[in-house]
């Protein structure tokens, strides 16, 4: 990682400066002293804690040709949580000190700033846990949106972050699951959190004939693609009952997707877009994950596979892209003195 140059360091100290990380050039990330914002009448500023990595990242990381470079210190970091430092002079509901998640959007960094109506308060029992509530919320926001009920069987195609999530949930639903992943140690962690069934990401029919064995040739009243990859939402209509749910959970990022069309049309599948755009919905799934954290229905706490301190965000970044066995999910957290 780079550090800030020495002309940077000549900044003059009567500006109040934070530290923030710059994706510089693709698989380059630098450490710099920016401004610390001042929030607006309608805003807060928050102290963050840490801020979760999530795999829409990946590509701005990686480098595509349609970014360009440097990237805005601070993103694309949008999974923070942390302390209310600072409110601006119309911010109500909310005090200097009050624990918080948020949607934001330059949480790589050590202070961010939102508006008050992106911000929710985290209770005392959370108190201590790392909380990256916009995945938790978005989790919610598909289980809602995949309306399953007890007794029926939801096929998961994709075991990450999401996919682990929604295993939990729709097994303390009563539905019967079935747990699809390329890697082996995701698959063991499926049938921990209440898989009933598990089946390697690997041979396309295989799979089919496995699952129509498995469900006496009527398939899965819910399938939830969790990839955002072509062959798994191939394999998602395939694995989904005459009549059932086709719910897209995965962040399809790289270009459009083909789909059957004809298999569709046949089995008069509902086709689910789960993912929200209303900051509201947002907000309103972060409410119901918290609160299916406090009752046990969402443990995410054991699905924090790899934690780093904030200077080490460049080897986040390589491990998420790696994705090797036994890695779910990356945090970074702050120091309390920074």
């Amino acid at each position: 990682m780079e550090t800030e140059t020495s002309k940077e360091k000549e900044i003059t100290t009567e500006m109040q400066l934070m530290g923030a990380f710059e994706i510089t050039a693709p698989q380059q990330i630098t450490f710099k002293q920016v401004p610390l914002p001042e929030p607006a009448p309608d805003e807060v500023r928050i102290k963050m804690e840490g801020c979760g990595l999530c795999a829409s990242n990946l590509p701005v990381w990686e480098g595509r040709e349609w970014f360009t470079y440097p990237i805005e210190a601070g993103k694309p970091g949008h999974e923070g949580w942390g302390i209310v430092d600072a409110l601006g002079q119309d911010v109500t509901g909310f005090t200097e000190g009050d624990r918080v998640a948020a949607i934001t959007y330059n949480a790589f960094a050590q202070y961010d700033i939102t508006k008050a109506s992106n911000l929710i308060k985290l209770p005392a029992e959370l108190d201590g846990i790392p909380f990256p509530a916009e995945p938790l919320g978005c989790a919610m926001n598909i289980f809602e949106r995949s309306d399953i009920r007890e007794g029926q069987t939801v096929a998961i195609i994709g075991i990450g972050f999401l996919g682990a999530m929604l295993v939990q949930l729709a097994h303390k639903a009563g539905a019967r699951v079935i747990a699809l992943s390329r890697k082996k140690s995701a698959l063991e962690l499926a049938e921990k959190l209440g898989a009933d069934e598990v089946i390697p990401l690997e041979d396309h029919w295989q799979i089919i004939e496995k699952v129509k064995q498995l469900t006496q040739e009527n398939f899965c009243e819910r399938v939830i693609e969790a990839t955002g990859k072509q062959w798994p939402l191939d394999l998602a209509a395939e694995l989904t009952a005459i009549r059932g749910k086709l719910i897209i959970a995965g962040y399809h990022q790289d270009g459009p997707r083909q789909v059957n069309m004809q298999l569709w049309n046949w089995r008069g599948l509902d086709v689910i877009n789960a993912h929200e755009r209303d900051p509201e919905a947002y907000l309103e799934g972060m409410r119901k994950a918290v609160e299916a954290v406090k009752d046990g229905r969402l443990e995410p706490q054991q699905l924090f596979t790899h934690v780093f301190p904030a200077e080490e965000l460049q080897q986040a970044f390589e491990l998420h892209h790696e994705n090797p066995e036994g890695f779910i999910k990356a945090l970074i957290t702050f120091n309390e003195k920074d």
